[in-house]
């Protein structure tokens, strides 16, 4: 049993290659540095096997099954153990696939950026995934050695490490140089020119290292359910005040919007207050919602020629109001200041 053992050793010592539990990682370390003469490698066709000393580059092994024999390979004598008489060499082998690696999922917050649109601040996060390849395994491996991850799962970790910082710091960056709505960049409008940006920047920080990125699948940038909700409030805010003003219809919606949501608030306040007043309860919370809309439309009208003039009381009223739109996000400076001068102008 003991003869068996040591037979078995042996081979093992004399066969180097990746074993199947490894075949699908980027890396792969050879175990043992101390390997004898005539060892037989084994490099698959789809990796390359790398000798190193030292830390510094020897030589290496494309696909085929090589003997290890400082005679006829040169460079193995640079790792020849001369306190062995020449029968074994001090070396570490790395095995590194070089196809293309596909579906690395990646997901990373960006961090918040300030709409364009509405000033609001939006945490935004971007996911998806992407494929690489090796395309200088010699690069690899001396950066790899210098991030101290020369393992498989370290060097999966530093990967997406990188290429989620590069999108953290570029894809914000972008949004805000190219001032695109946050709605938009998270509905998919702009998602071709993030990517393609993106792209550009991870390879240029990547590269170095002897990886390439081929191509995103699934980019998406996303952001949080409460602040899209408040975006999407406020955005339709600006689109009805945008629109006053400048067209019959633009007016008429934003009266119809205010008439809608302050008849919804009377009902409300009438169904939490109880069923005691019945249906002509109902009726005077409609009504006041209606009336409170149609002073809501004439104040962001400016009023008109008919109607009688405004006390004081009435125009100092008018104006708080506006300030809580402005304050609100509904108004914007300019807008608010126009209204302003025109009701101190009727005092």
């Amino acid at each position: 049993m003991g003869i068996i053992s040591f037979i078995k050793g042996g081979v093992a010592e004399l066969a180097i290659a990746r074993p199947d539990s490894a075949k699908d990682f980027w890396v792969y370390k050879h175990p043992d540095q101390t390997i004898p003469n005539h060892a037989q490698l084994t490099v698959d066709s789809d990796e390359v096997a790398l000798f190193f000393k030292d830390g510094k580059f020897v030589g290496s092994f494309s696909a085929g099954r090589h003997t290890l024999d400082a005679s006829n390979i040169p460079f193995l004598g640079q790792l020849v153990d001369k306190f062995t008489g020449g029968n074994v060499f001090i070396c570490e082998v790395f095995f590194v696939n070089t196809r293309e690696m596909p579906s690395l999922k990646f997901g990373t917050s960006i961090g918040d950026v300030q709409d364009p649109q509405t000033q609001l601040r939006v945490r935004l996060m971007v996911y998806g995934e992407f494929s690489a390849k090796v395309i200088d395994p010699t690069k690899l491996i001396l950066g790899l050695v210098g991030q101290r991850a020369t393992d498989n799962d370290a060097f999966l970790g530093w990967f997406k490490s990188q290429v989620q910082k590069t999108m953290k710091d570029g894809v914000a960056e972008l949004i805000v140089k190219q001032s695109w709505p946050l709605m938009k960049v998270t509905s998919g409008a702009y998602t071709e020119e993030i990517e393609t940006t993106t792209l550009a920047n991870v390879r240029k920080n990547i590269e170095p290292y002897g990886v390439e990125i081929i191509r995103f699948g699934d980019f998406s940038v996303t952001m949080d359910q409460n602040d899209k909700e408040r975006l999407d409030k406020l955005v339709d805010r600006m689109a009805y005040v945008s629109g006053m003003g400048s067209a019959p219809g633009g007016m008429a919606a934003y009266q119809q919007l205010a008439q809608a949501e302050m008849m919804m608030g009377a009902a409300e306040g009438m169904k939490k207050g109880g069923d005691g007043g019945g249906g002509a309860m109902q009726g005077a919370g409609i009504g006041l919602g209606f009336a409170m809309a149609g002073q809501m439309g004439n104040m962001m009208q400016g009023g008109n020629a008919q109607r009688p003039p405004e006390s004081k009381d009435q125009i100092m009223s008018t104006l708080k109001q506006l300030g809580e739109l402005k304050a609100a996000g509904v108004l914007t400076d300019a807008e608010f200041e126009a209204k302003k001068k025109d009701l101190l102008a009727k005092l």
